[in-house]
């Protein structure tokens, strides 16, 4: 079974490397797609970041 863990290769926290790992892609694509959605959501993303670099466990 996979888990959800914040990655050792963190260009800020580890979320959307850790979110990478787990489904099997470049770490590059969901960083984009964060920062593509910072500006959609009006900043709610950032909120969110914030708060799964606190529930996700580290590696």
């Amino acid at each position: 079974m996979k888990k959800l863990y914040r990655s050792d290769d963190a260009k800020l926290l580890g979320v959307c490397g850790g979110i990478a790992e787990y489904l099997n892609i470049d770490p590059t694509v969901i960083r984009l797609l964060w920062i593509a959605s910072l500006f959609v959501s009006f900043g709610t993303s950032a909120v969110v970041y914030v708060v799964m670099a606190f529930v996700m466990p580290p590696k």
